[in-house]
């Protein structure tokens, strides 16, 4: 299975990123921190799968 998270040179200064995207990690991150749901990201990024927002996590 491939990798949801990635490390594009160039893109975010390095940062790792949701594949396909332009999301990092770590802006996943603080929206969960926040309060946010898992569901609530993914609605308010619908480019995101659930997947997704838990590679972030893990």
């Amino acid at each position: 299975m491939a990798s949801n998270v990635v490390f594009v040179p160039g893109v975010l200064d390095g940062k790792p990123v949701i594949k396909g995207t332009r999301l990092s990690v770590e802006f996943i991150l603080e929206f969960l921190s926040s309060g946010m749901s898992v569901a609530d990201v993914v609605k308010e990024y619908p480019q995101l799968k659930s997947t997704n927002v838990y590679a972030a996590i893990s």
